[in-house]
C-alpha cells in the first residue's frame, strides 16, 4: 500500500527548486509513495498534477512585513495539517523557505513527521545583516523537523546543528541530455537568431536576470576576452519569469552598449527549454554569487560542457577542477577571462573536459540515484514513527 507523503510549496512559477521538486515528483516511485502537494496555482501546481501528483492549490502569504502575520500562519498551517490528516500522511516535505514555516507548524499540529528541504544558505533571499536572526530561526524548525536534506554541503556547513542534516544533491533526467539533443544543430539556429557567423567560438551562461546571477561579471569577462579574441561570441540566457521589473535587465544592455559588445553578445530572454541554448555553446560560465547549488552547471556537463566558474559555494562540489572545467578565485574577473580564453584556444581540452562532465555526471547526479537516497531518508523516518 503507497504511504501518502505531503510535499508544500508557496511557489506558482518554476525555478530551480521548483524544477527539482518536478523532477522527484516524476520518478518518486508510485507503487511505494502517494504524492501530495500543497501549492498555489500556477506553473508548479500544473506541472505537479500533470505528473500524477494530487495537488491541493492553496496560497501561503508572504509572512515577513505583514500586518496579518499570526493569523496567517496559523490558520494556513492547521488547512496544511488538516489535508496531512486527511490523507493520512506519514510525512510533510517543506521544499521552499516560506513553506517551511507553514509546513513545521502543520506538522506539528497533525503529529506528522516533518523533513526540511533547504535549498538556500539563508532563510531571507539575500544573506542577512543580522545572522543571529537566521540562526535563531535555523534551530527552531531544526528542532521541529525528523530531518533536514540540503541541496549541497555548502548549505550544511551553515547550521548551527547537523547531527539531523544529511546532504541531498540535485538530479538531472539525464535522457534528457541524450546525443540527439547534443548532436541537432542548435549553433546554426542561435547564430542565425544573433546575427554571428556559425563557426564563431560561443561563450554562454544561463540564469534569472537578477543581480546575483554574475551577468554584469560576465560582460566584464566578455568585454576582456573581446580585446584578443575578437571571434567569440557571448550569449546570455535568462529573464525574469518571477515578474520583479527592477529595471535591472536596461542596466545589463546599457552595460552592454558602454563596454563595446552590441553585436557580440546576445540575450536570448527566459526560454523554457534552455538544452538547444547550452547545445551551441562551446563552453559555459557560471559567474554569479555563491550557489547552494546551481542546478545549470549540471546540465551544462550533461550537454558535454565544460565549466568555468568561481570557486565558491557549492561550485566546487560540482565542477573538478582540471578535470570538468576550471575554477577561479571568487570574484577575480581576469582570472575567469583568462580560464575561458584558455579553453577556447583548446578545442581538444575542451572536448576531453565535457566528456568527463558528462560522465561526472552520470555517475553523481542522475535523478534516479537521488530519488533512492531520498527514498532511503524517508524509510529510516517512516519505520521509526510506526
Amino acid at each position: 500500500m503507497p504511504r501518502p507523503v505531503l510535499f508544500v510549496s508557496h511557489a506558482d512559477a518554476l525555478g530551480g527548486a521548483e524544477r527539482s521538486l518536478l523532477l522527484l515528483l516524476t520518478f518518486l516511485e508510485r507503487s511505494r509513495w502517494q504524492l501530495h502537494l500543497v501549492a498555489p496555482d500556477g506553473l508548479l501546481a500544473e506541472d505537479a498534477a500533470r505528473v500524477g501528483t494530487t495537488v491541493h492549490r492553496m496560497v501561503l502569504p508572504r509572512l515577513r512585513g505583514s500586518s496579518h502575520t499570526f493569523r496567517d500562519w496559523w490558520q494556513t498551517a492547521a488547512r496544511i495539517g488538516a489535508i496531512a490528516r486527511a490523507i493520512n500522511a506519514v510525512l510533510i516535505h517543506s521544499t521552499t523557505v516560506r513553506a517551511t514555516g507553514y509546513a513545521a507548524l502543520a506538522a506539528l499540529l497533525s503529529s506528522v513527521p516533518f523533513v526540511w528541504h533547504m535549498r538556500d544558505f539563508w532563510l531571507s533571499e539575500t544573506q542577512p545583516r543580522g545572522k543571529w536572526a537566521d540562526r535563531l530561526g535555523k534551530m527552531v524548525f531544526y528542532a521541529l523537523a525528523s530531518r533536514v536534506l540540503t541541496n549541497s554541503q555548502a548549505v550544511a556547513d551553515l547550521f548551527p546543528c547537523s547531527a539531523k542534516v544529511s546532504v541531498l544533491y540535485n538530479g538531472i533526467d539525464l535522457s534528457r541530455f541524450d546525443r540527439p539533443v547534443a548532436l541537432a544543430d542548435h549553433k546554426v539556429e542561435i547564430c542565425k537568431a544573433a546575427g554571428w557567423v556559425s563557426d564563431a567560438p560561443i561563450v554562454g551562461m544561463v540564469g534569472r536576470l537578477r543581480p546575483w546571477k554574475g551577468q554584469e561579471t560576465f560582460l566584464q569577462m566578455a568585454s576582456h576576452i573581446n580585446a584578443t579574441m575578437p571571434q567569440c561570441r557571448f550569449l546570455v540566457v535568462g529573464g525574469d519569469p518571477f515578474v520583479v521589473e527592477d529595471g535591472y535587465e536596461k542596466r545589463l544592455l546599457a552595460l552592454r552598449s558602454a563596454l563595446g559588445l552590441e553585436g557580440l553578445v546576445h540575450f536570448s530572454g527566459q526560454l523554457q527549454d534552455v538544452r538547444p541554448a547550452l547545445a551551441a555553446m562551446d563552453l559555459f560560465v557560471h559567474p554569479g554569487a555563491p550557489e547552494p547549488f546551481g542546478l545549470v552547471n549540471v546540465e551544462a556537463m550533461a550537454m558535454g560542457k565544460p565549466v568555468v566558474a568561481f570557486a565558491h559555494g557549492a561550485l566546487p562540489e560540482i565542477v573538478v577542477h582540471d578535470e570538468t572545467g576550471l575554477l577561479v578565485p571568487a570574484g577575480d574577473v581576469a582570472a575567469l577571462s583568462k580560464s575561458v580564453a584558455q579553453l577556447v584556444q583548446t578545442p581538444e581540452i575542451c572536448q576531453r573536459m565535457g566528456r568527463a562532465g558528462r560522465q561526472r555526471v552520470e555517475d553523481r547526479f542522475r535523478i534516479e540515484r537521488v530519488v533512492v537516497e531520498l527514498e532511503h531518508l524517508w524509510r529510516t523516518i517512516v519505520v521509526r514513527g510506526e
